[in-house]
C-alpha cells in the first residue's frame, strides 16, 4: 500500500490477516523520518499487530543516492533496535535496478514459512 497521506488510513484494514509486513523507507528523505517513525510506532501499537509475531521487512530504498542514510543510521533514527517481539530485517535496496530486493524477499519468505511451520506443529 502506498505511504501517501490519503492511503495510510487503509493500512489497518489489512493488519488482521497479514502474515508479514514490508515497510519501505525513502533513505534519502531525512525530513520525513519523523513521520515515518510516527507511522511505524502506530503500526506496531495497533491491536491487530501488537501481540503477533509478524515479521517486518524494512526496505531502505534509494541507497544509491549520495546523501542517503545508511541502514545503521535508519535503525537508530527509527528505533528499530527496540523491536524485540517480532523478527525484523532492514535491507538496502534500489527499486529502479532491483538491487537488494531478491535477498530481502527471500528473508521475508523464510520468516513467514518458519512461523507457519512452527504454528502448525
Amino acid at each position: 500500500m502506498s505511504g501517501h497521506d490519503r492511503y495510510r488510513s487503509l493500512w489497518e484494514h489489512y493488519y488482521k490477516d497479514c502474515q508479514g509486513i514490508i515497510f519501505i523507507i525513502d533513505s534519502s528523505d531525512k525530513l520525513r523520518l519523523v513521520v515515518v517513525k510516527e507511522e511505524l510506532d502506530m503500526l506496531l501499537q495497533h491491536p491487530d499487530i501488537v501481540g503477533r509475531k509478524i515479521p517486518i521487512l524494512f526496505l531502505a530504498n534509494k541507497m544509491d543516492l549520495p546523501d542517503s542514510l545508511t541502514a545503521v543510521k535508519l535503525v537508530a533514527a527509527l528505533g528499530l533496535d527496540r523491536i524485540h517481539n517480532k523478527p525484523w530485517h532492514i535491507r538496502a535496496t534500489n527499486a529502479v535496478t532491483g538491487d537488494g530486493l531478491q535477498a530481502a524477499i527471500e528473508w521475508l519468505t523464510d520468516q513467514i514459512r518458519d512461523i507457519y511451520i512452527n504454528n502448525k506443529r
